[in-house]
């Protein structure tokens, strides 16, 4: 009777516990509640990075209005992807924030790597065939022929171009001012060169490994002369050597400052260079056994699968050496 009646005693005391522990819970959610929208943890500070471009300064200011809205403890990425949907070349938006002011905020973007001509217009395309709007085509861009200009933010639908944009995404950062153009050639997918030289790469396939073989190639002092590269098959690329080691205004030579340029720029950004590889020796035997003036060409099942052969490269190539500029675009 006595614990009972203790028991009961202690009724009072645990629901008043109960009842304190309760709204200490509610006055700090309250706070919490306050605290998060209040201006003591507004952002002030924004640091922006990846933005570059023509939009650079707009994409900035959009970011910075839309950042300082809101407040460290209750930010939201959502908003800043919104702010800047009007721009097609950001791809992503991140943010951190840090107590109690600051944001930083990482801008990922659709760099143009070529220029798109279709019926006299032309147009800036992303690698992942995002156009880019007329503003960002310059002259320094590689040229693809299209059937139709797509709308800046609306991606191209061309199994062609898509192929020949794969290729030039996967170029080495250095690379993009000496292409001239992509097209479709007898050798399949070709890049051609400012200085004339030819790149076979047959299709879009493994592209990290055919620019990679390209470097090499160039990289070799046999390729010396060379008009034409094939690259096709990756692990044997081959270069075609000019008869009696000769060439015209128009003719791509490995000691020409642009050839050696390139050979510079892609060994540096693919790790090629003196150190070589198998690739490298091997491309460089092929192209001085080739003799005065036959070409040499790539070994395996893609080359012997081109159809028409060194014949039809060596005229491809000479066309080009011939003129002042690579063969017309066929439209990838």
């Amino acid at each position: 009777m006595r614990a009972l009646t203790l028991h009961l005693q202690d009724r009072p005391l645990l629901l008043r516990t109960l009842l304190g522990v309760l709204v200490g819970v509610l006055l700090l959610l309250g706070g919490w509640l306050w605290l998060r929208d209040s201006s003591l943890v507004s952002v002030e500070y924004v640091r922006i990075s990846g933005v570059h471009g023509l939009d650079a300064l707009e994409i900035r200011r959009s970011l910075d209005a839309a950042a300082k809205r809101m407040t460290t403890t209750d930010f939201d990425v959502t908003a800043l992807r919104e702010a800047v949907a009007p721009f097609v070349v950001v791809s992503g938006v991140s943010a951190t924030t840090s107590f109690p002011h600051t944001v930083s905020i990482r801008v990922s973007e659709r760099l143009p790597v070529a220029a798109l001509t279709s019926g006299g217009q032309r147009t800036a395309v992303a690698g992942d065939g995002t156009a880019l709007g007329p503003a960002l085509s310059t002259s320094s861009l590689p040229v693809l022929a299209g059937v139709s200009e797509p709308t800046p933010g609306a991606r191209v639908t061309e199994a062609g171009v898509l192929a020949d944009l794969a290729v030039l995404d996967a170029a080495p950062a250095p690379l993009t001012r000496f292409v001239a153009r992509v097209f479709d050639g007898r050798e399949g997918l070709t890049v051609a060169m400012r200085n004339g030289l030819l790149v076979y790469f047959g299709n879009d396939t493994r592209p990290h490994a055919k620019w990679t073989a390209l470097a090499r190639v160039l990289a070799a002092p046999s390729s010396a002369g060379a008009w034409y590269v094939d690259v096709r098959v990756p692990e044997r690329p081959a270069a075609g050597i000019a008869g009696g080691g000769t060439s015209t205004p128009a003719q791509a030579s490995a000691s020409d400052p642009t050839a050696a340029a390139l050979a510079a720029s892609l060994a540096a950004a693919v790790g090629g260079g003196s150190s070589g590889s198998e690739a490298s020796s091997e491309a460089s035997s092929e192209a001085a056994s080739s003799g005065s003036s036959t070409p040499t060409q790539a070994s395996g099942p893609e080359a012997s699968g081109s159809g028409t052969g060194s014949s039809e490269a060596s005229t491809e190539a000479a066309g080009s050496s011939s003129g002042a500029s690579a063969p017309p675009a066929t439209g990838g």
